[in-house]
């Protein structure tokens, strides 16, 4: 390992450590405005380590009350997102295993879905109408686990069903990851057998990296469907990205 490396290591194991002691001292009594702004700071720092440059693409204005839906790339868009616009995110069960990260995404709020149990999913269907119905800021990811860049797979549309009950419109965002010549960033795909440890290694070892996170025109949910909604979404996305989808 060089010294380099080495050092880009430390440091964030040292701002992983101040996540946890936040967490476990401030989280409890602060209230939502607090938890956002230490959660968009926080993010901000950890991508900064990882040498990860955020960058707005140009595009539609946040909603502060919706349900985002974004492709899924990485273990940094649940970050990127929150050091932009921070979200209740939903996220598939296995995230809660990653190291120490797992368990700080869990302390912000992300709920976590298990694959295949209906019992925890309509669980978590109510608990996401609730919070939209508080006027939180939900998000999730529809394809449901990570893909290459350059590809956009399906989405599932069973929580789009959020948004039509809180009566609330779906923003769809648009993220990729780029080089210093624009093209998508090798480092950053999290797919196949690469393992969390190894993803992190290769992101902090590697060319830094230009996080682009468009924020899309929002859909009306109001008396729409879940698929068309989905449909929607999906139409979107790979638009923004330039990648075609079926």
């Amino acid at each position: 390992m060089n010294i380099r490396l080495g050092w880009r290591l430390a440091r964030l194991i040292l701002h992983l450590l101040q996540g946890l002691v936040t967490c476990a001292l401030v989280f409890p009594w602060a209230g939502v405005p607090l938890r956002e702004r230490l959660v968009r700071r926080w993010s901000a720092r950890l991508l900064g380590i990882c040498r990860v440059q955020v960058e707005r693409a140009d595009g539609a204005a946040p909603l502060q009350h919706a349900l985002i839906v974004s492709n899924h790339i990485s273990w940094l868009d649940i970050f990127v997102i929150n050091s932009l616009h921070p979200c209740r995110f939903v996220a598939k069960a296995e995230i809660r295993a990653w190291p120490v990260l797992g368990w700080l995404v869990a302390q912000a709020g992300t709920v976590f879905i298990a694959r295949g149990n209906r019992r925890d999913l309509r669980h978590i269907f109510k608990g996401l109408v609730d919070a939209l119905a508080q006027h939180q800021r939900v998000a999730f990811f529809p394809e449901g686990t990570t893909a290459s860049q350059g590809s956009l797979l399906p989405f599932h549309a069973n929580l789009f069903e959020a948004a039509i009950d809180a009566k609330v419109p779906v923003q769809p965002y648009a993220l990729s990851y780029l080089d210093g010549a624009g093209g998508w960033h090798p480092a950053v795909d999290y797919t196949g057998e690469t393992t969390f440890v190894d993803s992190i290694f290769r992101i902090i070892g590697g060319e830094p990296v230009r996080a682009r996170l468009a924020c899309l025109a929002p859909i009306e949910a109001v008396g729409a469907h879940r698929r068309e909604l989905s449909a929607a979404a999906h139409e979107a996305i790979g638009a923004a990205l330039g990648v075609s989808v079926h």
